[in-house]
């Protein structure tokens, strides 16, 4: 499975019903991940990862969610991983989607709905791309 493949067949589902178990253990076991929303704040991460995140900014590597494991925001340690990690950005209450996440991370896009409301537009990307992107 490739990002497109995986982006097609999460294209067009329904808010709540976004993919099969399937279709994201195919995912996890091409390191495939998926980002797309849950709320109108909240984002959730499927197949090579799974999690639930709130953030605006989010940080990859190749081995996954960048995790500040200070519990200090200004944390040095983490600063420095941020700079060396690929980011994803997740814009809540976009003026046509509830959440729009977009990345420099070669990816594929899909479109989530809700009834006949395009409700999110969502990423796949495979993990071993998300290196930092020159400035």
């Amino acid at each position: 499975m490739d990002i497109n493949e995986a982006a097609a067949a999460l294209d067009g589902n329904e808010y709540g019903e976004e993919g099969s178990p399937d279709l994201f253990k195919a995912m996890k076991e091409a390191g495939l991940i998926a980002i797309y929303g849950a709320s109108d704040d909240a984002a959730i991460l499927n197949g090579a990862e799974h999690d639930e995140v709130y953030d605006e900014v989010l940080y990859f590597t190749p081995d996954g969610l960048l995790k500040n494991d200070c519990g200090d925001d200004y944390c040095p340690y983490f600063r420095k991983l941020q700079k060396l990690a690929a980011t994803v950005n997740v814009a809540y209450n976009d003026s046509q989607y509830a959440i729009r996440v977009s990345t420099d991370i070669p990816h594929a896009k899909f479109t989530i709905k809700e009834d006949d409301y395009s409700y999110c537009a969502g990423v796949v990307f495979a993990l071993k791309d998300a290196v930092a992107r020159a400035a």
